[in-house]
C-alpha cells in the first residue's frame, strides 16, 4: 500500500488546525458580535435560489487552494442570520455558542453512537440527560429513551413502539397488513410528521384520525370520543391518541391531563409531541402547562428548539424504558454483541440512525458549564415577551391577534382601515415578503380558519421588546 499523499498528510497536521481554527474562531467571534450587534446586517441578505447556485458552482481545484477562511466568510455572509435579535421566525434557536464549539468536538472525534465501543462518553451522556430530562417531566424511575435526528424521527420512533405495543399483532415482522388497519386520533392541529409518520408505515389515509380543536387551537377532550367511534365505523383499529405540548402553528398546549384519562379508559398509547413545548418543565413560571405529560406512554422533546442547542437533537422519551427496543428490532450480529439481547449502551438498536452524531455532548456540556437555571430562565423570558407582544397587538388597533399564546409563538395579521376583508391574505403575504426582501426582519406566516396570518416565534434570547415594536413599524410602514 502506498503512503498518503503529501496533499492529504498536510489535511491532517495539527499545527494547520491550529492556525486555521484560531482564525477560523476569530472570524466567527466577529460575525457573532455582528449579527448579536444587528447593526447594519440583514436578518436574511435574501437573494434568489439561483443567485446562490452560481455563487457557490461545483467547480472545485485539483490541487489545494488554500481558500478556507474567505470561502466560509462568503458562507457567514450569504446565510440567514438566526442570532440576529430580528430574527423571529421558525421555531430554531439562535445557538449557545458553547454549544457550538461542543459540535466542533463532536465532528472531529466522529464517535458514532450505535454501539457503546463506538461511542463510549457520549453514550453515557446520552443515558444520563435522558434521565435528567425523564425526571423534569415527572415520568417514573423506569423511563428511559434514545436521541434521535429531528422532531420528525422522534414521533415516527415513538409511534412505531405503541404499534408494537397496541396494534395486537406483530406488525414490525408481519408487516402493516398482517392485522387489521391501525389508525391515531390526532389534534387538528398537530404536526404534519404525524401524519407522515403514519404514512411511512404503511396506514395510508386513514391512519389518522383527526380530532377537532376548540378556537384556541387546543385538543377538545369532548370530541375524542366521536373520533374514537369514527376511526371504528371506518374499519380502523384505534392503538394511540396524540397530544400537543406546543403545536407548530400556535404554539397551542392541548389539555394532556384530559388526553391522559381518555387514553387510559380506552387503554390506548398516550404519546405528547412536546417537541417545542416540553422545554417548559425547565420554568417553574409555565410549567403547570404541562400537567399530564408525567401520564404519557412516550414524549418528544427538541433540545434545539427551547434548550438553544444547535439542530438536531431530539429526545424520544417512554415511560416505560424497555418500550424504547420495540420500535426497532432487528438482529444485527456485526454490531451487537453478548448475552444482554437489549443492552442500554448499544444505543443503535433503538433509533433510526446507525451512525449517528455526539448528540448528547453539546447538551451535557451547556448544562454543566451554564447550570439549569439559566434554560429555565430563558423559556419564561420568551413566554413572558410573547404575552406582552400579544397585549400591545391587542391595543394597537390596526392588528389582530389570532389567539392569546400559551407559549413563544404569536399569530397575528395587520388590518390598516380600507382594507376589504377578501383582501387580508394577500396583504399579509406581500407584507411578509417585502420584510424579508429588505433585510429587517425575518418571520414566517401561517394559514388558520380566518385566513393568513403572521408568525413570530420569539426564540432568540436576545430579541427585545423594542425590536417587537420597530417590526410592527416596519409592516406599517411597507402596507
Amino acid at each position: 500500500m502506498s503512503p498518503p499523499s503529501r496533499d492529504l498528510l498536510a489535511a491532517y497536521d495539527p499545527e494547520t488546525f491550529r492556525e486555521l481554527g484560531h482564525q477560523l474562531v476569530d472570524q466567527l467571534s466577529e460575525y457573532l458580535a455582528r449579527a448579536t450587534g444587528a447593526n447594519d446586517l440583514p436578518v436574511l441578505p435574501w437573494v434568489p435560489p439561483s443567485t446562490n447556485v452560481e455563487r457557490f458552482p461545483a467547480q472545485f481545484p485539483e490541487e489545494p487552494s488554500g481558500d478556507f477562511l474567505a470561502l466560509m466568510n462568503r458562507v457567514l455572509a450569504g446565510s440567514n442570520h438566526l442570532h440576529h435579535p430580528r430574527y423571529v421566525g421558525h421555531q430554531v434557536t439562535a445557538p449557545l455558542p458553547l454549544a457550538a464549539l461542543s459540535d466542533m468536538v463532536s465532528a472531529l472525534l466522529n464517535n458514532g453512537g450505535a454501539v457503546y465501543e463506538m461511542g463510549p462518553v457520549s453514550s453515557a451522556m446520552e443515558r444520563n440527560v435522558l434521565r435528567w430530562m425523564a425526571d423534569l417531566l415527572g415520568l417514573p424511575a423506569e423511563a428511559g429513551g434514545v436521541f434521535t435526528s429531528g422532531g420528525s424521527a422522534g414521533n415516527l420512533t415513538a409511534l412505531l413502539a405503541a404499534r408494537q405495543a397496541k396494534a395486537g399483532y406483530d406488525a414490525w415482522n408481519g408487516g402493516a397488513h398482517a392485522g387489521p388497519p391501525l389508525t391515531v386520533l390526532v389534534p387538528e392541529s398537530a404536526h404534519y410528521c404525524v401524519s407522515r409518520a403514519t404514512r411511512i408505515m404503511g396506514w395510508g389515509e386513514g391512519g389518522v384520525t383527526p380530532v377537532p380543536v376548540d378556537a384556541s387551537f387546543r385538543l377538545r377532550p369532548d370530541a375524542l370520543e366521536g373520533a374514537l367511534m369514527a376511526a371504528r365505523r371506518a374499519g380502523r383499529h384505534p392503538i394511540a391518541v396524540v397530544g400537543s405540548a406546543g403545536s407548530t402553528a400556535t404554539g397551542a398546549f392541548d389539555p394532556l391531563e384530559a388526553v391522559a384519562d381518555f387514553a387510559q379508559a380506552h387503554d390506548l398509547w398516550f404519546h405528547v409531541d412536546g417537541a417545542h413545548g416540553a422545554s417548559t418543565a425547565l420554568s417553574p413560571k409555565y410549567r403547570a402547562q404541562l400537567k399530564g405529560i408525567e401520564r404519557a406512554d412516550s414524549v418528544v422533546w427538541d433540545a434545539h428548539k427551547m434548550m438553544l442547542m444547535p439542530a438536531l437533537v431530539t429526545a424520544v422519551l417512554f415511560r416505560d424504558g424497555a418500550r424504547s427496543f420495540d420500535a426497532f428490532s432487528q438482529e444485527a450480529s456485526y454490531l451487537y454483541h453478548g448475552d444482554d439481547p437489549r443492552p442500554w449502551s448499544d444505543i443503535g438498536l433503538r433509533t433510526l440512525e446507525c451512525t449517528k452524531l455526539m448528540m448528547a455532548l453539546k447538551v451535557y456540556v451547556a448544562l454543566s458549564v451554564l447550570g439549569t437555571r439559566a434554560f429555565g430562565d430563558y423559556v419564561t423570558q420568551t413566554y413572558d415577551q410573547a404575552r406582552r407582544f400579544a397585549d400591545r397587538l391587542e391595543a394597537s388597533g390596526d392588528f389582530e391577534l389570532a389567539v392569546r399564546p400559551d407559549c413563544n409563538i404569536v399569530c397575528f395579521r395587520h388590518t390598516p382601515r380600507g382594507v376589504a376583508a377578501e383582501q387580508l391574505d394577500a396583504l399579509q403575504a406581500r407584507l411578509r415578503e417585502r420584510v424579508i426582501q429588505r433585510g429587517d426582519f425575518y418571520l414566517v406566516q401561517t394559514r388558520l380558519p380566518r385566513g393568513v396570518f403572521l408568525r413570530v416565534t420569539l426564540i432568540n434570547p436576545l430579541t427585545r421588546d423594542e425590536d417587537l415594536e420597530a417590526l410592527l413599524e416596519a409592516l406599517r410602514g411597507v402596507a
